[in-house]
């Protein structure tokens, strides 16, 4: 049974005030918050086998080899990836994404072949391939969404015999909406081309299946799914990893230099160039421990349920404008809005001041911004430990900001 209570406990930061109040947080699209399983492990790590990788032949560079690639395992299943080689470790999705502009892309995007993008996609899945169409001479094409922040079906004409990449989020940052990827990717692979998704939001909400998916990429970062900061996963299906060529080169990477030339490590290390973040990628492979201890499909079925009771709440506030799907079933719980001509920076700051976290800004998403014709929104977003009386509290915090500002409007009236 899914007790948001017993698991609020595993949180030692939940227990803390801001500005006197208890801490609501509302902010985990940006980055979630870490259980002491988490916790406990980094310091485990640094206290008890602190050591380099794959290099040392004694006890603790031993050991902190074995956790350390413990966890590709518990990505590989986490996943469903058929093969842990699949598997790269990075800083994050935002520098997985890259390594397949650089290793995949430039080696096999020409002038005049088309990458398809979504307008929803967060700027990691833009600037890269930007940068690469302007190398190259390819051409970007985007996906347009409909009122509710849904992908319109242009898609289907998009995808065509020029196509040779289509990249796009799974589970919108800023929207919540959740794309048809197995669908896409289907069109996408009769017409030739790869598919790349952006997991960042959806793997730390939902069961992700990669091999159900179809995808020949995945992203996605430890940081929003409990773990610590600076892990990021990339997986490759495997056909298509063998025809990468390595993005960093250096220490470990390699598996024999002389003077004149350099021959490529094994797969996946010729991708892991360097000393990585040991100790981090140990953590996350924790989170990944906290979470299947929880369950995805309970995650999913937790979220669903305070995305349906938040949707209905905000609902009924006057004045604030809600963005994405309306059905918590086609969304996740990232919710963002405007409330009136309030500003999302002052509503933030004010909400602050009650102690709620949230995000507000262009949430890395500016074209988005620009489709919805709004500079930026405020958004608040759900994890596994939050619970109802904090959407309560969210409202609440809503209201005093329109208050608060209403009474400065008007003495500026009358001054």
């Amino acid at each position: 049974m899914f007790d948001v209570e017993s698991i609020r406990k595993d949180f030692p930061i939940l227990q803390r005030t801001v500005h006197g109040k208890p801490l609501v947080y509302l902010d985990n699209a940006a980055t979630s918050q870490k259980p002491l399983a988490v916790i406990d492990a980094l310091v485990e790590y640094y206290e008890r086998y602190n050591a380099n990788i794959h290099r040392g032949l004694h006890t603790l560079a031993e050991e902190a080899t074995a956790r350390y690639e413990e966890v590709r395992e518990k990505v590989r299943r986490f996943i469903n990836a058929p093969d842990k080689v699949s598997i790269i470790f990075t800083r994050n999705a935002t520098e997985s994404i890259n390594l397949v502009a650089y290793a995949w892309g430039r080696t096999h995007i020409r002038a005049g072949d088309e990458i398809v993008l979504t307008v929803m996609e967060h700027h990691s899945n833009i600037v890269p391939w930007q940068v690469l169409a302007k190398e190259t001479g390819a051409v970007l094409r985007f996906v347009d969404i409909d009122d509710e922040g849904r992908l319109r079906d242009d898609w289907r004409e998009l995808i065509g015999e020029k196509t040779r990449l289509v990249a796009l989020t799974q589970m919108s940052n800023a929207l919540g909406t959740i794309n048809p990827v197995r669908e896409i990717a289907n069109a996408a692979h009769r017409h030739g081309a790869l598919v790349l998704v952006d997991g960042a939001q959806s793997v730390a909400h939902m069961p992700v299946d990669v091999q159900d998916l179809d995808c020949d990429f995945l992203a996605f970062s430890g940081h929003k799914m409990l773990g610590p900061t600076g892990v990021g996963v990339l997986y490759v299906r495997r056909s298509v990893l063998d025809d990468m060529t390595p993005f960093l080169t250096g220490g470990h990477m390699i598996s024999k230099v002389t003077l004149e030339e350099t021959t490529w490590n094994e797969l996946p290390w010729r991708f892991e160039a360097g000393t990585p973040n040991i100790a981090d990628v140990i953590a996350f492979g924790a989170a990944i421990d906290y979470l299947e201890g929880i369950g995805m499909d309970a995650v999913r079925r937790h979220d669903e349920a305070l995305t349906t009771y938040a949707l209905d709440v905000l609902s009924q506030i006057p004045n604030l404008k809600l963005y994405g799907p309306r059905d918590p079933s086609d969304r996740g719980c990232a919710i963002s809005f405007n409330y009136g001509e309030l500003h999302p920076h002052d509503l933030g700051t004010v909400l602050d001041s009650y102690g709620i976290a949230i995000r507000a800004g262009h949430h890395c998403a500016q074209p988005l911004m620009n489709r919805l014709g709004v500079p930026a929104t405020a958004r608040a977003s759900l994890y596994v430990y939050n619970r109802r009386e904090e959407i309560d509290v969210l409202a609440e915090g809503i209201q005093e900001a329109a208050r608060f500002f209403g009474d400065v409007i008007d003495a500026r009236t009358r001054a």
